[in-house]
């Protein structure tokens, strides 16, 4: 099963400098930037990935939806945030999603229903590493080395919903 990524757009292009720059300069530039760098991921990974901006007041793309390269993009209407959307969005998803977001609130969101959460800083530094090696990140999977002839039993396993989004992040 492939994990639904729904990415907080302005949060992870303002944590990150390159993209931040260029939203500085323009906005659409640091959206486009974001966007490319996501659909070469994408091509990558297979991951479905849904990125939700702000759509704004007074802006022709609230409540707008499309598409590029096979990213679906959102865009909040009038008088909701993008934070809304992807909450509901989450909610809906729950253990089949993903959030890439710093925001602490929707990161708890998030995990209150049972979906993985990832930084900005964090996922925008996977997304270079998959760039910089054709999408193919050569990890250590460290689950599969013995370190000792120590036994290991529950006592010293990581809760369960903790170990699932451990797997759920490393397909990522």
């Amino acid at each position: 099963m492939a994990l639904h990524l729904i990415i907080d757009g302005y949060n992870l292009i303002r944590q990150t400098p390159v993209w931040q720059e260029l939203d500085s300069l323009d906005l659409r530039w640091g959206r486009e930037a974001l966007l490319e760098s996501l659909a070469q991921y994408r091509r990558a990974k297979k991951h479905p990935i849904t990125v939700v901006f702000d759509g704004g007041a007074g802006l022709e793309i609230a409540g707008h939806r499309d598409y590029y390269q096979g990213i679906l993009i959102l865009y909040s209407h009038h008088g909701e945030t993008a934070d809304d959307v992807i909450k509901r969005l989450v909610a809906r998803e729950r253990e089949r999603s993903l959030v890439v977001s710093s925001d602490r609130e929707i990161m708890e969101h998030a995990l209150r229903v049972g979906a993985a959460v990832m930084s900005a800083p964090e996922f925008a530094l996977r997304l270079q590493l998959a760039a910089s090696q054709g999408g193919h990140e050569d990890e250590p999977d460290d689950d599969h080395h013995a370190t000792g002839t120590k036994k290991k039993g529950p006592a010293h396993r990581a809760p369960k919903k903790l170990r699932r989004q451990h797997i759920r992040l490393k397909k990522i």
